[in-house]
């Protein structure tokens, strides 16, 4: 009998030849090859993101005076773009080298080291803000002193000051602080505000690359995700950028589960619910308002034509999934399910006395000077923007109508939606907000992954319109020169324009976003780390820049005068 060994890899023990051959199946070879190259992008992403908040510790210069700060973001961008435009070039290299052979891990090496460069940036931003003290922003007050107490108390084993503050960040800024900063839960708080910022493009990268390419996850879900990024409480928003991924993930994996073997299932499905419980041990919020968006996809996405044994299979996939978020984050659930309820949030803020239907910028609990809020639009009172992203909706239903993607996406927009309202209308009656403004996040986030998605599915029909490239010449005919066909280049220029562009797009957002923590008096995200620079050091001194060297046990609450 004649076995075909096609396809298959022969591995040759220690003894040698004589021993018996193992043959390696090509599709597991094909999954370890794409394992090994996600880990390295990984380590890629995670690299850039630490470079510029490591090379922002060297700037001399003082934080609380406005040309330092221009100066200081002047100096991180330049260094982005040059770092970023290096891996560009490379890219571009690769092209003309060995008749472009190593083109694609060149733009895969690319996109993920700009998503970690653009948070980066943000990290390096709020390196700028606290030089020259020791503490967090805004010290002691507010969230942050809370956290701070918080996490103290759970690091040394007794209960925090509130059940449903969601546990993961508390134990993690804990343990750090035991083991980098000798139990100092305040200082260790500043480290994993940079950290956590700097972890934010990477993390939300990987996440989408379970869904599209590198360039694409780059430019059609990480590029959205920069209008969140948060240098203060990072964890929040660091959660919702990869949840939307991983649950729609989750819905696409769930609608192939009636045609894959039990083993992969039930190992994808406890993968999946393991995840979602350290998320929900995070930041639990965004789970509330999508819960209802994620069950329609699911039943609409369910396996019901696959058969009996399809059906019993995505029931399989769901069991694991439930069984794994149980044993991660049940005892946490519970607390919300009980203490959660009896939980009343009395704080208003300034977005609570504003039109509920507006939510395409948070102005955050410190608005600042603000005059007619939200600002008058074109249309009704609706600006384009607004126009814009409801219009993207709408156009991404249409052209991905049966995709789990923009389905999933659409039902988690709408359901945070339809959460707003509800409690919003409650607001009166109860004299309560349970954080409704919060919904702002996720609407935003979700709008701008739709619009993506317009470009992503428009470009994705224009590519398979193309001549496919000759198998013996690789080149697509008369329209290899992008000549003929659909009359554009070829993919190897699209790559680098959408490098470029996102490069300048990445730089622009997070100069901005990295600005909007620069310390000054005013009542805005700004006061918080002024007040860092103000407060007395554990060791009674002041921190090096504290405005006419005077420092206090809370800080400078002068601010507080400027609220209206």
């Amino acid at each position: 009998m004649t076995v075909s060994t096609e396809g298959m890899a022969t591995v040759l023990p220690p003894g040698g030849p004589a021993a018996p051959a193992r043959p390696i199946p090509a599709a597991r070879r094909r999954i370890g090859s794409r394992g090994t190259l996600l880990l390295l992008e990984a380590v890629v992403a995670f690299a850039a993101a630490l470079v510029l908040p490591l090379l922002a510790r060297g700037f001399k210069l003082n934080p609380l005076d406005r040309i330092a700060q221009v100066s200081g973001l002047a100096a991180i961008q330049l260094r982005f773009a040059l770092i970023g435009l290096l891996f560009i070039g490379v890219v571009a290299l690769a092209v003309r080298l060995r008749k472009g052979r190593h083109f694609d891990l060149a733009a895969r090496f690319a996109s993920a080291a700009l998503a970690g460069l653009a948070s980066g940036f943000v990290a390096a931003g709020a390196v700028v803000a606290l030089h020259g003290t020791p503490w967090p922003m805004f010290g002691l007050n507010g969230d942050s002193g809370r956290i701070v107490e918080w996490a103290q108390a759970v690091a040394n084993g007794r209960p925090s000051g509130s059940p449903v503050y969601p546990p993961a960040p508390l134990y993690t800024l804990g343990y750090y602080a035991e083991w980098f900063r000798g139990g100092n839960t305040a200082y260790a708080f500043k480290d994993l505000q940079i950290l956590g910022a700097a972890a934010f493009g990477p993390l939300v990268y990987l996440c989408w690359r379970m869904l599209l390419g590198p360039v694409r996850a780059l430019a059609f879900g990480v590029a959205p995700a920069f209008a969140l990024i948060d240098a203060y409480k990072p964890y929040s928003q660091t959660v919702l950028v990869v949840l939307v991924p991983v649950l729609v993930a989750m819905v696409v994996a769930l609608g192939r589960s009636g045609r894959q073997g039990w083993r992969p299932l039930l190992l994808k499905g406890a993968g999946f619910g393991g995840l979602l419980g350290v998320m929900f041990l995070t930041y639990s919020g965004w789970f509330l308002w999508s819960a209802a968006g994620v069950l329609f996809a699911a039943l609409l996405y369910f396996p019901w034509r696959d058969g009996r044994l399809g059906r019993l299979k995505g029931a399989a996939f769901l069991g694991a999934s439930l069984a794994a978020f149980l044993v991660v984050a049940g005892r946490y659930l519970m607390v919300m399910l009980t203490e959660g309820q009896t939980t009343k949030d009395y704080n208003f803020r300034f977005d609570n006395f504003t039109d509920p239907a507006y939510y395409l910028m948070w102005r955050t609990d410190m608005p600042g000077k603000v005059g007619e809020w939200p600002l008058p639009g074109e249309y009704g009172g609706v600006g384009l923007f607004a126009l814009v992203t409801f219009v993207g909706l709408g156009a991404a239903i249409w052209l991905g109508m049966r995709k789990p993607m923009v389905i999933t996406i659409a039902a988690m927009f709408i359901s945070a939606w339809v959460m707003r309202m509800y409690i919003a209308s409650h607001m009166y009656e109860t004299q309560t907000v349970q954080l409704y403004t919060r919904t702002n996040n996720q609407l935003l986030y979700c709008g701008l992954l739709l619009c993506a998605l317009v470009v992503h599915l428009v470009s994705l029909r224009i590519a398979a319109r193309r001549p496919q490239p000759d198998a013996a010449t690789g080149a697509a005919g008369e329209a290899a020169d992008g000549r003929a066909g659909t009359g554009l280049p070829g993919r190897e220029g699209a790559v680098i324009g959408t490098l470029c562009a996102l490069l300048l797009l990445l730089g622009t957002v997070s100069s901005s976003m990295a600005d909007r923590y620069m310390p000054a008096k005013e009542n805005t995200y700004r006061i918080l780390p002024w007040v860092s620079h103000t407060i007395t050091e554990r060791d009674g001194s002041c921190p090096k820049y504290a405005p006419g060297g005077t420092c206090s046990k809370d800080g400078d609450q002068s601010w507080l005068g400027f609220i209206r």
